[in-house]
């Protein structure tokens, strides 16, 4: 998408989407501005556009917000889309919710992930995805499961409760940093006849390694596994396609990259895994027809069969202007930017004395997320000395004894948040 098309395509297509007028005077003064700079282009270093850009978002100037992993801010446009459209509804009491509404927002999600809309479910989080996913396939007692010792909370719990309530067998790998083949050959090692699953986040919530996703699902498939990936730290940051990497379900967060409101989700199923991932929770909205005299039931033939009840469709709306937001900028200059941002602060701690770097060396191997710690002084201590003097929201990594600190870098960061990075840990560095 070039970026000169931003503006008129931006506010004129949510018009068209929503129905209703949705930015406020001081919104469209900002996109405007955004939109001269737009004309004239610019790179991931063009401090000018990206400084305009993080006018687009409300987020308080006083601290540096490091924290995208864990939770995006949204920009003016999302809020406006979220309020603008519950406004319109309490005014009739309605719910909002419209196939075509539903439909146009997927194409937005399919386009940006890579899939075909008909894939994509509707979810609260990447949490409930992989709890569609983890609860709905068809495993036995002594079924195993191949996932890693870095998992986020939302993809370990999961699998514990159905190893605990069904009797599969997990087993795990650590995740090495070394190299791709490293991690293929770790899981190869784990794989036996009993392998049914295997279960892998695209970026580890620890370090923000990439693992091979591709390669890890070329694997499963020759060995008559399913491949899931908890993709909550990878959709809109990294550029991928879904269809290209071969998975058979991958889930995300609406409201960390992509910009979208907070309770916003996303999961993907492959078309030939819809009849194998079985939907546990349905209701409303998860059936094609249904008869409760004769017994008849007929799931929704699209993953809308995952989607149950009423749900909030500002909020929804929301996801699809946030998804807009990031594809009008273009996910390429996302990503540049992301990259040059997390890989300034990477090539500045390793001339820092008592700085150990746990993330990927390899950009090839490495997301916007940069994780590190000190010889010199514990991680939470560091973490303290970093907010309260430097005004820096960063987070504390504790899973599985990692003990560091991690950062994100995202489209509303800045390199003077780099320089303010390093300055205070050099600063602790002399502890």
């Amino acid at each position: 998408m070039q970026r000169r098309t931003f503006i008129n395509r931006f506010a004129g297509g949510f018009a068209a989407i929503l129905g209703a007028p949705l930015f406020r005077y001081e919104t469209l003064a900002k996109l405007r501005r955004l939109d001269d700079f737009i004309r004239r282009g610019n790179d991931a270093n063009d401090e000018r556009y990206w400084a305009l850009v993080r006018e687009q978002f409300p987020l308080a100037r006083e601290r540096a917000y490091l924290n995208t992993g864990g939770l995006g801010a949204s920009p003016y446009v999302v809020i406006d889309a979220v309020v603008s459209r519950m406004n319109e509804l309490e005014k009739i009491s309605e719910t909002g919710h419209s196939e075509q509404l539903w439909s146009s927002i997927k194409q937005k999600a399919a386009a940006l992930l890579g899939c075909d809309a008909e894939e994509i479910a509707y979810t609260r989080n990447a949490t409930e995805g992989i709890n569609i996913v983890c609860n709905g396939l068809p495993l036995k007692r002594g079924d195993e499961v191949i996932t890693t010792t870095h998992e986020h909370v939302g993809n370990a719990v999961p699998w514990l409760a159905r190893q605990k309530r069904d009797g599969i067998v997990l087993k795990l790998f650590e995740p090495s940093t070394k190299s791709a083949q490293e991690n293929l050959d770790r899981i190869e090692r784990l794989i036996s006849k009993r392998t049914r699953v295997i279960s892998v986040p695209h970026a580890t919530t620890t370090t923000g390694q990439v693992l091979p996703v591709k390669e890890i699902a070329a694997m499963a498939k020759a060995r008559n596994s399913w491949l899931f990936v908890d993709g909550a730290q990878t959709a809109g940051m990294l550029i991928f396609n879904l269809h290209d990497i071969g998975c058979d379900a991958y889930a995300t967060s609406g409201h960390k990259w992509l910009v979208g409101p907070k309770g916003t989700g996303l999961l993907y199923v492959r078309k030939d895994m819809l009849d194998i991932i079985q939907p546990i929770e349905v209701g409303a909205y998860s059936d094609k027809s249904h008869d409760l005299l004769t017994g008849e039931l007929t799931f929704h033939p699209t993953a809308q069969r995952y989607e149950y009840g009423t749900v909030s469709t500002p909020l929804f709306v929301g996801l699809g202007a946030g998804i807009d937001f990031l594809m009008k900028i273009g996910m390429e200059n996302v990503w540049n930017r992301d990259a040059a941002l997390s890989t300034a602060l990477l090539d500045g701690l390793k001339e820092i004395p008592n700085v150990e770097i746990l993330s990927p060396l390899n950009q090839a191997e490495r997301s916007a997320m940069i994780t590190f710690k000190m010889k010199n002084i514990d991680y939470l201590k560091l973490q303290s000395f970093l907010t309260e003097k430097y005004k820096l929201r960063t987070r504390g990594v504790g899973e599985v004894g990692v003990n560091a600190l991690r950062t994100s870098w995202h489209i509303y960061n800045s390199f003077e948040e780099v320089n303010r990075v390093l300055e205070g840990v050099r600063e602790a560095a002399k502890l």
